[in-house]
């Protein structure tokens, strides 16, 4: 974009294949409102050859990020070793990415885009970030954030955040990068180095934790709060179908109706119970990172 914006996303194998995450991901920019015209400033992050190969095969600007010693073609689930390594790896690259001078939204591929983000954005914001929770208030440091969409500005104080947020790994070993927001959130750091962090409405930025009530309004739509590749694919086709039906009506009807989504579906926040952070399992099943999430 002019403002050197890119968007961003990561996926495996799991999620590249035919007919998978990448596909709908894809699908909901070209149905959605006004939202075809992001695929051409959408890059797609491979995470191991196969899922390059397919990534060129369907979309314009596809890159390459392997780990050495690391294999992520396949499904990772929830906590395991795997799941971490892609999630750090995910923060570093990230961070690289905002030294090069690029601004970025950063958005899962198991999120699906229905607007143009950009008018539900804080002008004045570093960092903005999508919530499982939200209580109301986009400056509440209590809101419960999710990693897996973020609008994140190119500055110094963003690049010293992810690389302090990198480093806090180290600090929390054996958690994710989103658990370890949610403590580093607090610190003192933050406040002096003068990032302004802000904490997206679920009105508009909406997922299976906590869906967006009104169809009007929504912007994106995330399965998480999800265990396995086949219930996070039933619920996405839902939503992507519900989307369509609301489309299909009348501009009269659309306000009239007040239509809902059918999802959560087959994803459920009872799947998650022993997959949850190693601090508390209970927080976790309802805050955290979509199970087999691969980001």
């Amino acid at each position: 974009m002019e403002d050197r914006t890119v968007i961003l996303t990561t996926l495996n194998e799991a999620w590249a294949a035919p007919n998978s995450i990448l596909d709908l991901f894809l699908e909901s920019f070209r149905i959605g409102d006004g939202t075809r015209r992001f695929l051409k400033h959408l890059v797609i992050v491979a995470l191991d050859k196969k899922a390059f190969l397919r990534c060129v095969a369907v979309h314009t600007y596809c890159v390459a990020l392997t780990t050495e010693g690391v294999d992520f073609s396949a499904e990772a689930y929830f906590m395991t070793p795997d799941y971490l390594k892609m999630m750090w790896r995910r923060i570093d690259f990230l961070r690289s990415i905002l030294e090069m001078g690029y601004n970025f939204i950063f958005t899962d591929a198991d999120i699906l885009w229905f607007r143009n983000p950009f008018p539900r954005f804080f002008e004045d914001a570093d960092f903005q970030i999508a919530c499982d929770h939200f209580l109301g208030d986009p400056y509440d440091i209590q809101n419960k954030p999710n990693g897996g969409f973020n609008f994140v500005k190119s500055n110094n104080r963003t690049i010293q955040f992810y690389k302090f947020w990198y480093s806090s790994q180290a600090m929390y070993p054996g958690y994710h990068d989103q658990d370890a927001l949610n403590f580093i959130k607090f610190d003192p750091f933050i406040t002096d180095i003068g990032l302004k962090m802000r904490f997206l409405d679920t009105m508009y930025f909406g997922g299976l934790c906590e869906p967006s009530k009104d169809l009007n309004q929504v912007c994106t739509m995330h399965a998480n709060c999800c265990f396995g590749l086949d219930s996070k694919l039933n619920d996405l086709r839902m939503m992507l179908e519900d989307w369509k039906d609301f489309m299909s009506l009348t501009p009269r009807l659309k306000r009239s109706l007040h239509l809902s989504w059918r999802v959560p579906d087959k994803c459920s926040l009872e799947a998650l119970i022993q997959y949850g952070s190693p601090a508390n399992n209970a927080h976790a099943q309802w805050y955290g990172s979509p199970a087999n999430n691969v980001r």
